[in-house]
């Protein structure tokens, strides 16, 4: 493999890239469907689908999108396969259960209770809305970090519906997965020590900036 430094710093961006454009795409529609769950009685039997989706195997689901995708699939006339953008696609999906499960967790605890307080306040609906959000940001951030740590982390999808093509879809774990299969560990090791500093500066500045913005 022997990578360049500009082709680590490359490798790099991509994987934010990707990762971090599907984290926000999983995110606008999963934190308005932990919100609609939040104020909903029973929700038993959906919220253990959904938590039962977040263990999806990611091969699993890159398995599916290849059969999707692909030139006999019926989305393949998007020529999406082996694209960063089937990538994306891919790890918007596969985050989806998390970031709900783990928004609808921080949310269930206040929503119903702030939004009857705020009513009997006198506060309009609307007001009462923003307040939730406004408590309930911190979680919400936090669940969307955690889905961007997974994101970034997975290999199935990204090796099955990227390829792994040097200069176009290669991210950091399909990297480490080809340095390891062809024995060069010494830089699979160097990328999974980026990989693994990308994920814990993402979690500790989000946490800083929650941090500053509560003060």
């Amino acid at each position: 493999m022997s990578l360049a430094f500009s082709e680590i710093l490359e490798v790099t961006v991509r994987s934010l890239y990707v990762s971090g454009l599907a984290t926000l795409l999983s995110a606008s529609w999963s934190v308005p469907a932990a919100y609609l769950l939040s104020f909903r009685q029973r929700v038993g039997v959906l919220e253990a689908v959904v938590e039962s989706l977040v263990g999806m195997p990611t091969v699993l689901l890159g398995l599916l999108l290849y059969m999707l995708l692909s030139s006999s699939g019926p989305l393949g006339p998007l020529r999406l396969l082996y694209t960063p953008h089937a990538m994306i696609i891919g790890q918007s999906i596969l985050v989806t259960p998390l970031i709900i499960s783990t928004c609808y967790r921080a949310l269930r605890v206040i929503a119903v209770p702030y939004l009857e307080l705020a009513l009997s306040m006198g506060a309009s609906r609307s007001q009462a809305m923003m307040l939730i959000l406004r408590e309930s940001a911190p979680g919400v951030v936090a669940s969307a970090v955690m889905g961007f740590s997974r994101a970034v982390g997975e290999l199935g999808i990204a090796m099955m519906v990227g390829g792994n093509i040097r200069g176009s879809t290669m991210v950091l774990t399909t990297a480490i997965a080809l340095g390891v299969t062809r024995g060069e560990f010494e830089a699979a090791i160097i990328l999974g020590v980026i990989l693994l500093a990308l994920t814990i500066a993402t979690a500790l500045s989000v946490k800083t900036l929650m941090g500053a913005g509560s003060r």
